[in-house]
């Protein structure tokens, strides 16, 4: 019972870190068809900006998370104004976007480097201490993090579900064509997707970060698997791309319990693959159908 409990609470707490950062980017494919590779800079962005909220400014932990969040949604705003907005439109949008914010994501990952060193730094945003399950202990920080993520996804889903914004956000995924049509202005809601991933990116940074300690390239390996975990739930499916984040940190947690940390990665790509050939659209994916 203590090794189940064990095991529940560190793919809980790995699901909703891996949820908080998979979810931006499934808003960005879903409305933008656009794969944001700058998505582990804004990670390490969010990391280090709330630790140097915190040291340097004195900040309040939520005032330190608040700052980091917008440096994230700026950041996001930017890659928008300065990179795909004058894409838009033009031939092999796709190709090219993936391009230029892999080069955006190096640029940030340099930025960080410069401003704060090659140094492992711990995050000082975080809590000390920890329940006591019989002889499991509970991390306060890990507790934090989970509360977090769920708060975060309820509010998201209320954006999508219940705003006037969330509906246009959700015609602009479905039929951005129509959604123009409509008087949606397709462009603005494009700069508030990726303002909100980038907001979502640097919180789950600052999240990662309190786990296991700040570096410049901290968000190279999250990054990867946000990525899988879209391509799994099927890419722009938001909703299922938070269930899958729950479902592989809870399968990440039982693998690394197992067979050790060093096979965790190895066998879930090895799982990740069975199921992409038996469902190559995803598990919560739609086939496209293609009329001659």
């Amino acid at each position: 019972m203590d090794v189940a409990l064990q095991i529940l609470f560190s793919g809980l707490t790995l699901g909703a870190v891996y949820a908080v950062s998979t979810i931006g980017l499934a808003l960005i494919y879903g409305a933008l068809n656009m794969l944001n590779m700058a998505q582990g800079g804004l990670l390490a962005l969010g990391g280090y900006m709330a630790m140097w909220a915190m040291q340097a400014m004195g900040f309040p932990a939520p005032l330190a998370a608040l700052t980091a969040m917008a440096a994230g949604a700026v950041a996001g705003g930017l890659i928008f104004l300065l990179a795909a907005r004058p894409m838009l439109g033009g031939e092999g949008f796709e190709t090219r976007i993936f391009i230029a914010t892999i080069g955006i994501g190096l640029m940030l990952e340099s930025l960080i480097l410069k401003a704060f060193g090659p140094q492992p730094q711990a995050q000082s945003l975080r809590l000390d201490g920890g329940l006591m399950f019989g002889r499991v202990n509970l991390p306060w920080q890990n507790l934090l993090i989970f509360v977090t993520a769920i708060l975060m996804l309820a509010g998201v889903a209320l954006l999508l579900g219940r705003s006037r914004l969330g509906r246009a956000i959700r015609a602009t995924s479905m039929n951005r064509e129509a959604a123009q049509l409509m008087g949606v202005p397709i462009r603005r809601i494009y700069l508030t997707i990726l303002m909100l991933s980038g907001a979502l990116a640097a919180l789950s940074g600052i999240m990662i970060s309190s786990m296991s300690g700040l570096l410049p390239n901290m968000g190279a390996d999250p990054m990867l698997k946000a990525f899988i975990i879209c391509v799994v739930a099927g890419l722009g499916n938001v909703p299922g791309a938070a269930l899958v984040a729950f479902a592989i940190g809870m399968l990440e947690a039982l693998i690394q319990y197992l067979f050790g940390v060093q096979y965790a990665f190895a066998i879930l790509l090895c799982l990740v693959i069975a199921v992409l050939i038996w469902r190559p659209q995803g598990i919560f994916g739609q086939k496209e159908v293609v009329r001659l």
